[in-house]
C-alpha cells in the first residue's frame, strides 16, 4: 500500500491489530508479550505485526534474542491530521445547515 493513510486505516481495521496498538500505547513490549493475549499461532500473529510495521504504526528492533516493538507517532499524526480536516469540513457544513432555517425566516418567499 503506497498511500500512508490507506495503510493506516487498513492496519487498524482488524481487532487484533487494534489490540496490539492499544497494548503498545502503554509502552514498548516484546513480540512474545504482545502475542500472549491472542489465541493464535506465532506465525499468524507475526503477519499482523508486519501489517502494522508496513503502515508505519509499529517499529520493531531486535535487542539480543528478543524483538521489541513500539508505536511510531508519524503514522498516528498523519491520520489525526486527516481526521481533523474532515471534522472541520463536517462542522462547517453543520454551521451552514444551522443558518438555513434562519435565512428562511428572515427572507420570505
Amino acid at each position: 500500500m503506497s498511500d500512508p493513510l490507506n495503510a493506516f486505516f487498513f492496519a487498524i481495521s482488524d481487532p487484533t491489530r487494534r489490540a496490539i496498538v492499544e497494548q503498545l500505547a502503554a509502552g514498548e513490549a516484546s513480540v512474545s508479550t504482545l502475542a500472549a493475549p491472542h489465541k493464535m499461532a506465532l506465525p499468524t500473529f507475526m503477519k499482523h505485526l508486519r501489517v502494522l510495521e508496513k503502515s508505519g504504526l509499529v517499529r520493531t528492533v531486535k535487542k539480543g534474542r528478543v524483538r521489541m516493538c513500539r508505536l511510531e507517532a508519524a503514522s498516528l499524526m498523519t491520520a489525526q491530521g486527516w481526521l481533523a480536516w474532515q471534522r472541520t469540513i463536517y462542522e462547517r457544513q453543520l454551521d451552514q445547515s444551522d443558518q438555513l432555517p434562519l435565512a428562511l425566516e428572515t427572507d420570505p418567499l
